[in-house]
């Protein structure tokens, strides 16, 4: 006895049994109730959804013994043949392979002829979207104004190929593709049919890698069974697609956030050991980073696959390094392709996620050899509740109580000072240079913003600043901004007039030097302000110019 694949053998045979189509089904179940009959439908989606299905569903729907009706019964006659593919009245067409102008001619010519077993004659024309334009032409007159006894079913994955003057002679329908949880849920029904023992988990592995398709899942799950003897296990479903253990990616993530280079390194190196396709690793990482960026906005979601170890991860890693990995692994993937070998690329794709981690995490400093210098943020600690309230008479509180009495005097080149120790960087610079400080308690700063410069105050800006101050000070930074006239000359103000001094300083050097005027009283020459740029200082502190 013959063996049946899946994938035929459990073809839906009616409207109920398809999964994941409801708003097709509703629809064409609608029409048929009513006899609001349409003589063209053309199903759209992409490969494995059930277009090819539904189109035979609503034939037997059109030819039932029982009449037109939502349900065919599926046990007259013309439901059966349909179903065996022996019903003379449903003519099913490969336009793959029947693209010439001369094949649609000849399938249209006995479309006057009525019906020999059923009550209409349905022309179901597969891949349609492969026919010629010659064929299309000599198909438009009649898909218009077939007899009434003509039904057409036209099925593609492709419908932008299709002329318009085709797709405005059907009603299309189309269908989508299926969701993870609708194809596990198909596959843990059919193995309890077929009395297969099946992990969940090796089911949602099929699943993903079926990508919305049913039939691909029913074709991977007789291919598992195979493999695994009866027996479909995570297992084996890993080694039969040759994907990734999703324990590697986590262990990779975790690496990262735990700023390790050393055992990253050993865990490439253990991952390496399974020849794995690093493109795909990529692929895990990037949709691993996705769900941990959802888990960060929304909340833990138990419907995500390994939501466990990505709920634990989560609080690990700030949002921005989320992003950061995600968009480095991105371009990395691109690349990949360009690289000397793929571990190397896949290495230095890992590498510069390391490398570009934000300051917040690891502060980076030039020593003074101009080697990079990686400093651990400092932390302060916090005050245990269980020790009871804080001695009002105690040297800290009376600290305190100095800083909020005195709140003091702003010294106006404290600000400038601190930037010019701290490691601040980007936006977050370019807002911390354009404000002076109005009053300073302890770590709260209080700035005061140009309103020309008000765009840069945001609060991921100003968080990042607070950040980066806290590393550098040793201790927890508040920083408010309010938009104002600045009392004192910001340190971008400081910077530029430097600048000019030292340029007008070099011009007055250029013009003085004895050799530049001789060389200008000998060949008339003169000399071009614009040109003038300061190199260097003197012992004096005066620019020296060059032209």
């Amino acid at each position: 006895m013959s063996y049946t694949v899946l994938a035929r053998k459990w073809r839906p045979r009616r409207f109920k049994e398809l999964v994941g189509q409801q708003h097709v089904v509703t629809a064409l179940v609608n029409s048929l109730a009513t006899e609001r009959l349409h003589h063209a439908y053309l199903f759209a989606g992409t490969r494995g959804v059930g277009k090819t299905t539904l189109a035979r569903i609503l034939a037997k729907a059109l030819n039932c013994v029982n009449g037109v009706v939502a349900e065919p019964c599926g046990e007259c006659d013309a439901c059966i043949a349909i179903d065996e593919g022996r019903f003379l009245d449903l003519i099913e067409v490969d336009a793959a392979s029947r693209t010439r102008v001369d094949d649609t001619r000849e399938l249209l010519e006995n479309v006057q002829y009525t019906p020999t077993q059923g009550r209409f004659k349905v022309y179901l024309i597969d891949e349609v979207h492969m026919l010629s334009n010659h064929s299309f032409n000599a198909l438009l007159k009649t898909l218009e104004e077939p007899p009434p006894h003509i039904k057409f079913l036209l099925a593609t994955t492709d419908p932008q190929k299709l002329p318009v003057t085709v797709l405005s002679r059907c009603l299309q329908f189309n269908l989508k593709r299926l969701t993870l949880g609708e194809i596990h849920a198909q596959l843990e029904k059919l193995c309890a049919e077929e009395g297969v023992v099946a992990e969940s988990v090796g089911l949602s592995a099929i699943a993903k890698a079926a990508d919305g398709s049913m039939r691909d899942a029913l074709s991977l799950l007789d291919q598992a069974i195979a493999y695994g003897e009866g027996v479909v296990s995570q297992l084996c479903v890993t080694d039969m697609l040759g994907s990734i253990d999703q324990a590697h990616v986590i262990r990779l993530i975790e690496r990262l956030a735990a700023g390790d280079g050393s055992a990253l390194m050993n865990e490439v190196a253990q991952l390496d050991e399974q020849a794995p396709d690093y493109g795909a690793v990529l692929d895990e990482m990037m949709s691993s980073l996705q769900r941990i960026a959802v888990i960060q906005v929304v909340g833990e979601d138990d419907s995500i696959e390994g939501h466990e170890e990505l709920s634990r991860l989560a609080p690990t890693l700030s949002a921005e390094d989320v992003q950061l990995y995600y968009q480095i692994a991105l371009q990395g993937r691109r690349d990949l392709d360009v690289c000397r070998d793929f571990r190397s690329g896949f290495e230095m794709t890992l590498l510069r996620m390391f490398a570009f981690r934000p300051v917040s995490v690891e502060k980076s400093t030039v020593g003074p050899t101009g080697r990079s210098v990686r400093a651990k943020a400092k932390t302060t600690p916090k005050a245990d509740p269980a020790s009871g309230p804080a001695d009002p008479t105690g040297p800290e509180s009376a600290r305190g109580r100095r800083d909020e009495e005195s709140a003091a005097e702003v010294d106006p080149e404290e600000w400038s000072r601190l930037l010019g120790e701290s490691d601040v960087r980007g936006a977050p610079r370019q807002l911390a240079e354009h404000c002076a400080l109005g009053r300073r308690n302890g770590g709260r700063f209080e700035l005061i913003l140009g309103p020309e410069n008000s765009h840069l105050n945001t609060d991921q800006v100003r968080g990042r600043l607070q950040d980066a101050l806290s590393v550098q000070i040793g201790g927890r930074v508040t920083i408010t901004v309010s938009i104002g006239q600045t009392p004192t000359s910001t340190p971008a103000q400081v910077r530029a007039a430097g600048e000019d001094e030292r340029l007008r300083s070099a011009r007055e050097s250029i013009e003085g030097d004895p050799a530049v005027r001789e060389v200008q009283s000998t060949f008339d020459a003169v000399v071009e302000a614009d040109s003038i740029r300061p190199i260097d200082n003197d012992q004096h502190g005066h620019g020296r110019g060059s032209v």
